[in-house]
């Protein structure tokens, strides 16, 4: 009966050592594998009975079988990739997404961020499965409901022109002249020019004149060159859709700034509220510096400073991805705004999720409920955009690891034969 027990005890020592190969050489397979998690196998001793009679009592045991396969849930080296979708997470917590997976369908728990846009804007991996996260309404709010995260279909919407800015030096010796619409060139002292914008992103080039009219005391005119664009206005003939006065005291500081807007685009919102800031007047409690004064220049009158708030509409140029995970969009109209977040889930139990393959991760009974939400945010990773984290295997503990299960193996299978020899000697006793 002993040396029965010996070679299935033996026997066990050998599955053991098999099994602790193969999960060895998993690991070891899956060391270039983006966000895999080493494992390890456990152990436990096998009690076979209570030996009653012997001297001292005692235990027989039965080997060893296999208690658990358990996963290292440690951070992996990240890798610079330049990829700007490429996307690795810095500390606790796993990517979402959701989509058909080995014919099922559900959300699934990642390391991997290998992702891609796909032709119809998403953020997916390469198995098509959506990443999820948190939408941005038109005007970059992020919303708090969970989705597929869409972003490369993203437009910006024209923005009207509400304010022009402008800083300038007036010259105040310039001779005085009366301003005459149709040959602003020539009654003028000094123009600069502007774009504008209406509500549909039409641009308006728009050019201020300044005229001098007595000892500190100036007009300024803003035309468009071709009245067809405006409503009320002749083709071809310059248009006004502003004017007003401006007054500097002796120090050339800017005293009083008045201004009358009449901008009616065609076919867009009519009329469009327009101001032009030139600084901040005295009248108004200001210093009467920071804008348009009146000192002599080097070359006369001279533009310092034009800036407008509006813009034209635009297509998505570019995406970016902070630490955060918020997706922010450049346009070619110049435009940004955040066009979603990226949601990190957590596990109290990580290392207990089940393995789906395709390097993805199932909810189990054991691993506890997640919780989702913002990254960087209660204890969940951040994100390191235009990276990836790397397997957290280790190759020399692995090999280590081999070359002990190697010698297990060995050590069990004399154990085997051992028993089989002494088997052989009782087979002979009857001879």
């Amino acid at each position: 009966m002993s040396l029965l027990t010996s070679l299935n005890t033996g026997t066990s020592g050998l599955q053991a050592a098999s099994q602790d190969l193969n999960v060895i050489g998993d690991n070891i397979a899956n060391a270039n594998t983006i966000g895999f998690k080493a494992s390890r196998a456990a152990f436990q001793d096998a009690l076979l009975q209570q030996v009653i009679g012997a001297p001292g009592g005692g235990q027989l045991g039965l080997g060893t079988n296999l208690q658990s396969i358990q996963r290292i849930i440690t951070q992996g080296a990240l890798s610079n990739t330049g990829q700007v979708t490429d996307l690795a997470l810095q500390g606790s917590g796993f990517f979402l997404m959701r989509g058909n997976y080995n014919g099922a369908n559900g959300q699934f728990y990642s390391r991997a961020g290998q992702f891609t846009i796909d032709k119809t804007g998403y953020l997916t991996n390469l198995d098509s499965l959506r990443l999820q996260g948190y939408p941005a309404d038109s005007r970059g709010n992020v919303q708090g409901t969970l989705g597929d995260l869409q972003v490369g279909n993203a437009t910006s919407l024209a923005n009207p022109t509400s304010k022009v800015t402008m800083k300038a030096k007036l010259d105040p010796n310039a001779p005085v002249l009366t301003f005459d619409p149709l040959d602003a060139g020539n009654t003028s002292n000094f123009s600069s020019s502007v774009t504008v914008y209406d509500s549909l992103g039409q641009d308006y080039p728009v050019t201020v004149y300044w005229n001098r009219t007595a000892a500190g005391a100036w007009d300024w005119h803003a035309m468009v060159p071709d009245g067809a664009a405006v409503a009320g206005g002749t083709a071809n003939q310059p248009y006004e859709i502003a004017t007003g006065t401006a007054t500097f005291d002796t120090q050339g500081r800017l005293d009083t700034v008045t201004q009358t807007a009449n901008f009616n685009p065609l076919n867009a919102v009519n009329p469009q509220p327009l101001t032009f800031d030139f600084g901040d007047d005295l009248a108004s409690g200001g210093t009467g510096l920071n804008g348009v004064v009146q000192n002599v220049g080097g070359n006369g009158s001279e533009l310092t400073f034009t800036s407008q708030d509006g813009n034209s509409a635009g297509s998505l140029a570019s995406i970016q991805i902070n630490n955060k995970g918020e997706v922010l969009g450049a346009f070619t109209n110049g435009s940004t705004r955040i066009l979603g977040q990226v949601a990190v889930a957590d596990f109290e139990a990580a290392d207990k999720l089940t393995r789906i393959g395709g390097n993805l991760l199932a909810e189990s009974s054991d691993s506890g409920q997640p919780t989702i939400g913002a990254p960087a945010e209660g204890g969940r990773a951040s994100i390191a955009a235009g990276a990836l984290e790397q397997s957290n295997v280790d190759l020399a503990n692995e090999f280590v690891r081999m070359i002990a299960a190697q010698r297990g193996f060995q050590a069990n299978s004399k154990t085997i034969t051992t028993a089989d020899q002494l088997l052989g000697e009782l087979m002979q006793l009857k001879r």
